[in-house]
């Protein structure tokens, strides 16, 4: 039996999402599954179980929670006195300047001193967002910036050199980020049925540390585009024993299948040596 079955560069890895799309599990289906991870050997990589703001009250208050929703609804929740762990909101549609929501959101973040995650679209404004977000934590706000790697269509999913760039730019300010969405798998593949490509969650954990070592945007984007299994496990491998650098993790729709993929690369246990 592993005496550490988790490598400290996956733990926290994974927020539970599973009430969230593609999963959309019955509430109390998630919330039973989200014990079942919170006691099994794997609990060190699993985060908050992700929950809409209308959805809050019916979860128990002794499990964590972290509240997905618009500004208005969270400021609702929070207001009721339920207890929140971390609090992820929009700033802006794609196209929308990123500011007055962010003004909001930070409002807010100073009166509640929650851990918050600003998501902005990876379009016009990001740059700046990133600035105003480095400000804030500077002045000892927990703020972070959040992005969406997927979606329902095809402009949802940032190219490598876009993803590559932002996450350069986070490191640059000093800026850890969460990103949602997409990452389906360990390595970048395209989905057969949708034709669209995903990052791979291995893929962005390499482009982190990459980014971290002081990589440039084009050296991360080779990474990020890579769909070859053995330099990516590899470079995580190589850091397997340290903590991750500046990528928080990001919110899975399914938990069981990330550690399946890390499994079959060689980089968990095998469920009998766990």
């Amino acid at each position: 039996m592993s005496t550490r079955p988790v490598p400290p560069v996956f733990v926290g890895l994974l927020d539970d999402a599973a009430v969230f799309p593609p999963g959309n599990a019955p509430l109390a289906d998630a919330v039973a599954a989200h014990r079942e991870h919170r006691a099994a050997w794997h609990a060190p990589m699993v985060g908050p179980l992700l929950v809409p703001p209308e959805d809050a009250a019916a979860v128990p208050e002794d499990l964590a929670i972290g509240v997905v929703g618009q500004l208005d609804a969270v400021t609702r929740l929070l207001k009721s006195g339920r207890p929140v762990r971390q609090i992820e909101v929009p700033v802006a549609k794609r196209g929308e300047d990123p500011q007055p929501g962010l003004r909001e959101l930070i409002a807010l973040t100073a009166k509640t001193n929650l851990q918050t995650y600003a998501e902005t679209p990876l379009t016009w404004g990001v740059m700046t967002a990133l600035d105003t977000l480095a400000e804030a934590r500077a002045a000892g706000l927990p703020v972070a910036p959040k992005f969406r790697t997927g979606g329902l269509a095809a402009e949802l999913f940032p190219t490598p050199g876009e993803l590559a760039a932002v996450i350069c730019a986070c490191r640059d300010r000093g800026l850890p980020f969460k990103l949602t969405a997409g990452l389906h798998g360990a390595l970048r593949r395209t989905d057969p049925e949708t034709g669209f490509v995903h990052h791979g969650f291995l893929n962005v954990l390499a482009a982190a540390v990459a980014a971290a070592d002081g990589a440039q945007p084009a050296d991360v984007t080779k990474v990020l585009a890579s769909s070859d299994a053995v330099p990516i496990v590899t470079a995580v491998h190589a850091r397997i024993d340290r903590e991750r650098p500046l990528w928080i993790g990001f919110g899975s729709c399914g938990i069981a299948e990330p550690l399946a993929d890390l499994r079959v690369l060689g980089l968990l246990p095998r469920t009998e040596e766990a």
